[in-house]
C-alpha cells in the first residue's frame, strides 16, 4: 500500500524561504579573499639539493626541513649561507614540516607515522610521538597551539607538549602543504600550485590568495614546486622558496597589480 504524501502547511515553505534568504544574505556579505601578489625585495641563494618541506625563522636562524627518503635532513643557520648545523634522518624516513618553540623543535614525517621532538640548538632527537595519517606542514600560534596540515583541506590543532589533537578547522581547499603562522593567521602553500593562501585559523576562512607563480618563470629543469614560507621576525616580510630551487626570495605580499620590483640580491 502506497502511503499518500503528507500535506505541508503553507507556513513551512515560507519559513524555509525566509531562512534560506537570510543565509544567502549572510554569505553575500562575507568578504571575498583579497587578491595578492609577491613583491621581491631580495634574492638569496638556496641549496639546489634541498627538497624543501619546512622553513621557519627563530630569531636570525633559519631552519629548513628537507624531504625525500634517504636524503631527508634538518638544517639551521643564517639565511642564504651554508647551514651552521645539519642532521640527517635515517633512511627510509621522509621529513616534512617543522616549527620551533623556544628550546624545542617539532619535525613531521610524511608517511612514517610519527613526529620528532628535537633540541632546537643542537637539532638532537629527543623523542618520537606517533600520530595518525600523513604529515605535511606545521607551525605554531602565540598560544603555543600547533597547526598541522596533512594534504587535505583540514588544519589540525595539536598540543605542543603531547602532540595530541585538540581540534580542527576545514579550509575548503585541498592539498594544503607547508604552513607559516603569524598570530591567528596561517599562510599555506597549496601543493602543485604557485598559490599561497592566507587563512583565519579561528574560522578556516580564506582571507587572501597570494599568486607567487611568477617567482620562478620559467622553471629550470630539475626544479620542483613552490614550497617553503617563513615570516621574517620583526617585519611584514617573508622568505619564500621551493623544492630544489636555486634561490630564496625575501618578499612582501601586496595587492594584485602592484609591480613585483626587485631591489637587490
Amino acid at each position: 500500500m502506497r502511503t499518500p504524501p503528507t500535506r505541508t502547511p503553507l507556513i513551512w515553505p515560507l519559513l524555509a524561504v525566509a531562512l534560506l534568504g537570510g543565509c544567502a544574505g549572510t554569505q553575500a556579505t562575507r568578504p571575498a579573499p583579497e587578491d595578492l601578489t609577491v613583491q621581491v625585495l631580495q634574492t638569496l641563494p638556496h641549496d639546489t639539493s634541498a627538497f624543501t618541506e619546512g622553513l621557519e625563522f627563530a630569531g636570525s636562524t633559519l631552519y629548513e626541513s628537507r624531504g625525500l627518503s634517504g636524503e631527508s635532513a634538518l638544517t639551521a643557520g643564517p639565511a642564504g649561507q651554508q647551514p651552521a648545523t645539519r642532521v640527517a634522518l635515517p633512511s627510509p624516513l621522509f621529513a616534512e614540516g617543522i616549527t620551533i618553540l623556544g628550546p624545542k623543535l617539532w619535525q613531521l614525517t610524511w608517511q612514517d607515522g610519527f613526529a620528532i621532538e628535537r633540541d632546537s640548538k643542537t637539532l638532537a632527537e629527543l623523542r618520537r610521538v606517533p600520530f595518525d595519517g600523513e604529515g605535511w606542514g606545521l607551525c605554531h600560534q602565540p598560544s603555543s597551539r600547533l597547526v598541522m596540515s596533512n594534504g587535505t583541506a583540514q588544519l589540525t590543532f595539536r598540543d605542543p607538549q603531547t602532540f595530541a589533537v585538540t581540534g580542527s578547522v576545514d579550509v575548503g581547499v585541498d592539498q594544503l602543504n607547508e604552513l607559516e603562522c603569524v598570530g591567528d593567521t596561517v599562510y599555506a602553500n597549496v601543493w602543485k600550485t604557485g598559490t599561497i593562501l592566507r587563512i583565519d585559523a579561528k574560522t578556516g576562512q580564506i582571507t587572501g590568495r597570494i599568486d607567487a607563480s611568477k617567482l620562478r618563470t620559467p622553471v629550470d629543469p630539475g626544479e620542483d614546486v613552490l614550497n617553503g614560507i617563513a615570516a621574517v621576525p620583526g617585519t611584514d616580510e617573508f622568505l619564500v622558496t621551493g623544492k630544489l630551487w636555486p634561490a630564496m626570495y625575501r618578499v612582501k605580499f601586496v595587492p594584485a597589480g602592484t609591480s613585483g620590483t626587485q631591489n637587490g640580491t
